[in-house]
């Protein structure tokens, strides 16, 4: 039996699913051809698999990663720009003793799952870091390649 997404049962299965660390439990929730715009990268990561793999990176990354607000409403995409639900998730974490205070916007497919991703974080020396450690892990994965000096 299959339970109809909406992007509020959605939210509350992604939310849990990062939390417990359960990275098969995203793939449902995102369709095949999401895309996760990062603060750390000017062009999206495309597709299941890309973010799958991105989050897999992130969620080692992150120490201490809490949500700690929600705002649900609609917005415009960045691909299309169609008004859709969207979820704005505030968090908090820490990365490499740094902390970082940021939002996950989430607009949703008719469908209820995730079609677009966006991540913002701040302050501007967390971005960096955040950035370098996220670049180590996803070579380290060979999702990306190795920078050669």
């Amino acid at each position: 039996m299959t339970t109809t997404l909406t992007p509020e049962r959605t939210t509350d299965r992604f939310q849990e699913a990062v939390h417990k660390r359960e990275l098969g439990a995203l793939d449902e929730l995102f369709t095949e051809d999401v895309r996760l715009y990062s603060p750390v990268k000017f062009t999206p990561f495309e597709g299941r698999s890309a973010v799958r793999g991105l989050f897999g990176v992130l969620i080692r990354t992150f120490e201490d990663f809490r949500y700690v607000g929600r705002y649900a409403g609609a917005a415009e995409t960045s691909a299309d720009g169609v008004e859709c639900p969207s979820t704005v998730l505030l968090f908090r974490a820490t990365v490499n003793g740094r902390e970082i205070h940021g939002i996950d916007l989430l607009h949703f497919a008719p469908d209820g799952r995730v079609k677009e991703f966006t991540v913002m974080v701040r302050p501007q020396s967390a971005v960096q870091t955040l950035g370098e450690a996220v670049l180590a892990g996803l070579v380290a994965d060979g999702l990306a390649p190795a920078r050669t000096a």
